[in-house]
């Protein structure tokens, strides 16, 4: 061996054997280091995780890192969630389905509408939705017809109404919510509201998964539409059903009047076509009551086909027929709602939840989003919204500062529907034809109702004036050129039923609120002090 390895060292081995020992004791100590600061971080990100389950869990039971939670995601609760998240509000929104809606009304927007889109710097929402710009209305009857305009000409080139698919369109409101980092957009189910001494503290809801939690803020605002199960405690729900819709789309077909909402004076009551895309449109048919035939066994094809399509302009007759014979025919229930809330701290109502009117006008979008203008405008005076009392007393101006718009829009719905709708009765039918001639003789007789259903020029006495105007033009046609006993008693008739048409629904809006705002109270509500 000695002889193999002439040079080597016997006490070399000792060395060699220490260095390697104290070479394998550091190696060893740094797999026990390194796995201790391994387990050190995996320690720190679950105790991250932990915390921030622990946050999710402080504020979905019983935390206040937000300072409103949002009831629904449509239309009223995603353009709310984004108006005051951009004015630095922590938002939360439980919406019970977040997967694009699919409807068949919430699909005309009014001018009036658009430029509280502006206003709430959401305009771009009817950007890359294939949503179609209309420029007025069309009416028909009894083989004539007229196109009334909207006044636009005091407004910007781009301001005008739009249509669109309303699934579309919310899709674009939630996604430009969701991009303010202080807005919080989540799936569940909203089972009730939280109360404590009569001040509501925030919600009770089911997550996706079926999880129940709860989630606390200093306002809720319930925006959770017309089948609301919330708002039974925040107002007093008067729900009437005076007809139901049934929707149809037409495809690659031309209106008659391009770019154009479309009206027929249909018996027994209104028909709607409007587009909805560039290659659609939605034809609505009005059928009076809360039945309608049945769609699975073939009764609502055959009444569509025999009662309806005769009465459909010839131009789109075959796009009609030809949408009867697809079968994707859907129904809904028009719903109306006079406003009557029960002002209750920590809570508001909004949108389809707080007050419907039938859609025949197309105004829901437009009171909505006037509301939020409202809302948003009575709170940037504030920061902080936990002065529970003050803020209720404060925010019941709202109630009051809403009407103006809300009230014009609301009445005109209930009205025109009722006049629209065919009647056996002689002074119903000469009070129909009365409002389709006013209406056709141009200049102020029609921009001045159209400013109105536009949402343009939201005055309740011009509403009521114009619509008395209709009344008094239809007696004049009874009584020229010469009067007699029949004619006498049937303009009589005709005004004591426009009476009976109008006075109800203003009775409903509250007549001081809706005419006389400045003498309540609670129109000079100043912001709270704190």
């Amino acid at each position: 061996m000695a002889d193999q390895f002439p040079n080597q060292n016997p006490n070399g081995y000792w060395v060699g054997g220490i260095l390697a020992s104290v070479l394998g004791v550091l190696f060893l100590y740094h797999l026990v280091v390194r796995r201790r600061r391994q387990n050190g971080s995996a320690c720190v990100a679950s105790m991250r995780t932990a915390k921030a389950d622990e946050n999710r869990s402080v504020n979905g039971n019983g935390g206040g890192d937000f300072d409103v939670i949002v009831v629904g995601a449509g239309v009223a609760g995603s353009a709310l969630a984004y108006t005051l998240g951009k004015d630095g509000r922590r938002v939360r929104v439980i919406e019970r389905d977040l997967s694009e809606p699919d409807r068949i009304v919430g699909e005309l927007l009014q001018p009036g509408g658009y430029l509280k889109l502006i206003e709430l710097a959401l305009e771009d929402c009817v950007e890359n939705i294939d949503a179609q710009r209309v420029f007025g209305y069309a009416l028909f009857k009894d083989g004539r017809n007229a196109r009334l305009s909207y006044p636009l000409e005091m407004f910007d080139s781009d301001v005008s109404g739009r249509s669109f698919h309303n699934g579309r369109f919310i899709q674009r409101m939630r996604e430009k919510a969701a991009t303010l980092p202080n807005v919080q957009l989540e799936q569940g189910t909203v089972t009730s509201l939280l109360e404590d001494n009569g001040t509501v503290k925030g919600i009770k809801y089911k997550t996706k998964k079926g999880q129940e939690l709860t989630a606390y803020a200093p306002l809720t605002v319930v925006c959770d539409g017309c089948f609301s199960n919330l708002r039974r405690s925040l107002c007093d729900p008067k729900v009437e059903v005076p007809s139901c819709f049934v929707g149809l789309v037409l495809e690659n077909c031309n209106l008659p009047y391009a770019d154009h909402g479309h009206v027929i004076l249909a018996d027994p009551s209104p028909i709607l076509f409007y587009p909805i895309s560039s290659t659609e449109v939605r034809c609505l048919v009005d059928v009076p009551g809360q039945k309608v035939p049945s769609i699975s066994n073939g009764e609502m094809a055959n009444y569509l086909k025999t009662v309806v399509a005769p009465q459909v302009p010839p131009e789109i007759l075959d796009a009609f027929v030809a949408a009867v014979d697809r079968g994707n025919i859907r129904s809904m229930p028009n719903r109306s709602m006079p406003a009557a809330p029960h002002p209750t701290p920590g809570a508001l109502l909004m949108g389809d939840a707080f007050n419907m009117r039938h859609p025949l006008t197309g105004g829901g979008m437009t009171v909505a989003l006037s509301d939020i203008v409202v809302l948003r405008d009575l709170l940037r005076p504030l920061r902080d919204l936990n002065d529970v009392p003050s803020l209720c007393k404060y925010l019941e101006s709202f109630y009051t500062l809403r009407k103006p718009v809300a009230s014009t829009i609301n009445t005109l719905a209930g009205a025109l529907y009722k006049v629209f709708c065919a009647s056996p009765d002689e002074a119903r039918k000469e009070m129909r034809q009365a409002c389709f001639d006013y209406l056709c003789l141009g200049g102020l007789f029609s921009t001045g109702p159209v400013s109105l259903l536009s949402g343009l020029n939201p005055r309740p006495l011009s509403l009521v004036l114009h619509f008395f105007a209709v009344a008094i033009y239809g007696v004049g046609r009874l009584l020229l050129p010469f009067p007699s006993p029949k004619r006498i008693w049937i303009g009589a008739r005709l005004i004591s039923g426009a009476s009976g048409i109008i006075f109800p629904i203003i009775r409903a809006e509250g007549v001081r609120q809706m005419f006389f705002p400045a003498t309540i109270p609670a129109y000079y509500r100043a912001p709270p002090l704190k």
